[in-house]
C-alpha cells in the first residue's frame, strides 16, 4: 500500500515558523504520513523532512498545506491549480480571507486531514495575456485579479475597454481592475467594487478613481473576454496579477483577460458563511 504524503510550503519571513512547521511534521510523522516541503524550508529541518520543488511535489501529494497569509496562498494557488491538488491555508497573517485554520485550531484541523473529513471548495481563476503588436508576449494566471494601473508620477491614463469585442468606453482613470469573486474582497473592494460570494462564477470590471461620472463597476459573465488597450504614451503603466507578478506596458498594448481553464481547490473543514467571514475579517475599527 502506498504511503500517504502531504506537502507544505510557508512564508519563511513569519516569526515562529520553525516551531509551527516542526509541530505539524512531527504530528504527521507519528501517524505514518510523509511530509514534503519546499527546498529552502526543508533545509531548516535536516533529514526529518523531504524537500522538493513545488512542481515536483504536487505529483505525489494528496494536499498542500500553505502556512502564512493570503499572499502566500495566492502565489501557491497559481502554481498548483492546474494539478488539481487541494490547498489548506494555515493563517499566520492578518486578514486570512483564504485560509481555513488559525493557530489555535491546528491540531483539530490536522485530525480532519488525517480522516479526510473535509469538503472541497472550487474557486474561479482568470488568465491575462499581453498582446504587443498583435503578438502575445506574456500570459499569467490569477486567483484575485488583473490590475492595470499608472505609476506614482503618471497623470491620468486612458484605457479603451471592450467586452467580447463590444466597446465599453475609454476610461480616463488611474487604472482598472478585472477580478474574480475571490478578488472582490481585495483591491476591487478598496476601489468601490461590489462584494461577491465566492461560489459564483463571474468577473468584475472596476475602474480606479475614474475621471468620468459614467464609469461604474460592471459585473459580467465568466465566459466574456475583456480587452483593455492602453492609449497613453507617457508615464509608467503596469499590469499586475494578484499584486505579485508584474509587467510594464507601452502604448497600444492590449491586455486580454478571460476565465482560466481550471479552478483552484481549497480544503474546507466546515461550512463557511461568507457574511460571517466578512464580519470577522473586516470589523470596523478593530485591528486587534
Amino acid at each position: 500500500m502506498k504511503s500517504r504524503s502531504i506537502g507544505v510550503v510557508a512564508n519563511l519571513g513569519k516569526s515562529g515558523l520553525e516551531g509551527i512547521v516542526k509541530k505539524i511534521c512531527d504530528w504527521f510523522k507519528s501517524r505514518g504520513i510523509d511530509m514534503v516541503a519546499q527546498p529552502d524550508l526543508a533545509l531548516r529541518f535536516g533529514p526529518g523532512i523531504k524537500g522538493a520543488p513545488l512542481d515536483e511535489m504536487v505529483k505525489n501529494i494528496e494536499c498542500l498545506l500553505v502556512i502564512g497569509g493570503d499572499g502566500t496562498i495566492l502565489s501557491s494557488a497559481r502554481m498548483i491549480a492546474s494539478s488539481g491538488v487541494p490547498v489548506l491555508g494555515i493563517n499566520l497573517g492578518h486578514l486570512g480571507f483564504l485560509s481555513e485554520i488559525d493557530l489555535p485550531d491546528i491540531q483539530s484541523g490536522l485530525e480532519s486531514i488525517i480522516n479526510k473529513d473535509y469538503h472541497i471548495e472550487e474557486r474561479m481563476m482568470i488568465q491575462a495575456a499581453v498582446l504587443r503588436g498583435g503578438k502575445e508576449i506574456e500570459k499569467s494566471m490569477g486567483l484575485n485579479d488583473a490590475v492595470i494601473t499608472k505609476g506614482a508620477f503618471a497623470r491620468l491614463i486612458f484605457l479603451e475597454t471592450r467586452v467580447d469585442g463590444e466597446p465599453v468606453g475609454i476610461y480616463p482613470t488611474d487604472g482598472i481592475i478585472v477580478s474574480t469573486p475571490t478578488g472582490s474582497t481585495a483591491y476591487s473592494l478598496s476601489a468601490g467594487g461590489p462584494l461577491v460570494t465566492p461560489d459564483l462564477d463571474l468577473m468584475l470590471i472596476t475602474p480606479i478613481c475614474p475621471h468620468a461620472l459614467w464609469a461604474r463597476p460592471i459585473v459580467i459573465s465568466p465566459s466574456c473576454v475583456v480587452e483593455v488597450e492602453l492609449l497613453s504614451d507617457k508615464g509608467e503603466v503596469m499590469l499586475t496579477i494578484d499584486g505579485q507578478h508584474g509587467l510594464g506596458l507601452v502604448k497600444n498594448d492590449v491586455v486580454r483577460i478571460s476565465r482560466a481553464p481550471f479552478k483552484v481547490k481549497f480544503i474546507r473543514l466546515k461550512t463557511r458563511n461568507f457574511f460571517r467571514v466578512l464580519k470577522q475579517k473586516l470589523r470596523e475599527g478593530d485591528r486587534s
